[in-house]
């Protein structure tokens, strides 16, 4: 089952049910996924308007990354449900005899660094695509400032929910050089992307307020 071939209800009811997966993991990636499509479409409405004809080549470049930033973010939004089912499955081995038992902890503990990799990577693609959508500020349809905003919102929401993913499952992890790897590398995404979607953000507010 591939969860972004869900309708939007049948998504949100497989999330409210007591199936440990789809979680906050996908979750996350749907918000950074819904955060890129939001500015594929203002980058999309700036495009054929006079007023902004300065823009529409940038405008016709974000849009075309914002769409594939997208694709890959509800990628990875199946691929965390699949780490986690892994992981799962890794509980669930054997471990009657010491050789079992070392089977199922190093299965357990490859599991658990692969439902750390998904959420990372969300990071990174939610941060690539707030460095995008900031670019339109100051050069796009004013009239979609509502729309970008929601796109920073959204982008905010799904690396932040990315990142809490990255720390559960680091917890467990016992490869000291791998968590202390994705830390760095989780803390640097959320320096530079969670200063930036506030500073966009803010702007779009006042204008918004008028």
């Amino acid at each position: 089952m591939k969860l972004d071939e869900l309708r939007i209800n049948e998504f949100t009811d497989l999330v409210a049910s007591d199936a440990p997966a789809p979680g906050g993991g996908s979750v996350a990636a749907l918000y950074g996924a819904i955060g890129a499509a939001l500015a594929a479409m203002v980058a999309g409405l700036t495009q054929g308007r006079k007023k902004y004809a300065e823009y529409a080549e940038h405008a016709a470049e974000v849009q075309k990354k914002a769409v594939d930033l997208q694709e890959r973010l509800l990628d990875v939004m199946d691929r965390d449900t699949d780490a986690f089912i892994d992981v799962s499955d890794a509980f669930g081995m054997p471990k009657e005899t010491e050789d079992e038992k070392a089977a199922r902890s190093a299965a357990i503990q490859e599991g658990l660094k692969g439902c750390t990799r998904t959420p990372l990577e969300m990071m990174e693609l939610c941060d690539e695509t707030v460095t995008l959508a900031s670019s339109l500020l100051g050069r796009f349809n004013e009239t979609s400032a509502s729309d970008l905003g929601v796109s920073f919102l959204s982008l905010t929401a799904g690396i932040q929910g990315a990142w809490l993913n990255v720390l559960i499952n680091i917890s467990s992890i016992k490869d000291e050089a791998f968590t202390k790897e994705a830390r760095a590398k989780g803390e640097a995404l959320l320096a530079h992307a969670l200063p930036l979607a506030e500073e966009c953000y803010q702007k779009l507010l006042k204008m918004c307020e008028g």
